[in-house]
């Protein structure tokens, strides 16, 4: 593996103990949060590998609800994110799976309120980075370390290219893209990376793109 700086291999400025198990896990709570768009009235969280073992003492359970609080790697709150969650009324589970994972750090996150839900499952590769791999039953690739886009649409011919149209209009450097889709003709998930965050008046413009249904995008 190729280290581009010296926090590929140390982490990020952090509430510790450990960079894979708590840096990254809050970024996976945080993108969670990101792309529910609000605070969630309840949290389930399914813990897969070494997380599974070590979430308490490592502090993955209250690093994952700082990143649902939308509290940031370095914020101190996130010691006591557990509590703060109650405090706020959020309902709380943490679920110990013996399912084994492709990969050992791995998180289900299932977030939502009387609005809907979300489902996410993350995993977090070292150095406080992340990966998600899966969103709402799609499956993707998503860093979680760059601005990003994300567009359900329906699955028709033209789609993802009035989307990168649109990108190309505003000089929007695309760093990463791919598509998923459950079946084909039904409904599609584009993940599209960026160099830049999004301004909202481009999300709204895609919104209004034919067979585009949501936008949602992961700020910086």
């Amino acid at each position: 593996m190729k280290y581009r700086s010296v926090f590929d291999i140390i982490g990020p400025v952090m509430i510790g103990p450990s960079s894979s198990h708590t840096a990254g896990a809050a970024r996976i709570g945080r993108v969670a949060r990101s792309l529910f768009g609000r605070e969630p009235k309840w949290a389930n969280i399914s813990l897969y590998g070494s997380f599974a073992k070590t979430y308490k003492g490592h502090g993955t359970d209250v690093a994952i609800i700082g990143g649902l609080l939308d509290f940031d790697t370095d914020d101190v709150r996130i010691i006591n994110a557990i509590d703060i969650a109650n405090e706020r009324g959020i309902k709380l589970r943490f679920i110990e799976e013996d399912a084994i994972t492709d990969h050992p750090n791995t998180a289900r996150v299932i977030i939502g309120d009387d609005k809907g839900e979300l489902e996410l499952v993350g995993i977090s590769i070292g150095g406080g980075k992340i990966e998600v791999t899966e969103l709402n039953g799609f499956e993707l690739k998503l860093s979680g370390n760059h601005p990003a886009i994300l567009v359900v649409h329906n699955d028709r011919f033209g789609a993802i290219a009035n989307v990168s149209n649109v990108l190309a209009k505003y000089e929007i450097n695309i760093g990463h893209m791919e598509v998923a889709r459950k079946e084909a003709g039904k409904l599609a998930l584009m993940t599209i990376e960026v160099d830049q965050n999004i301004e909202d008046k481009i999300l709204h413009e895609l919104e209004l793109l034919p067979n585009i249904l949501k936008v949602t995008k992961i700020v910086d």
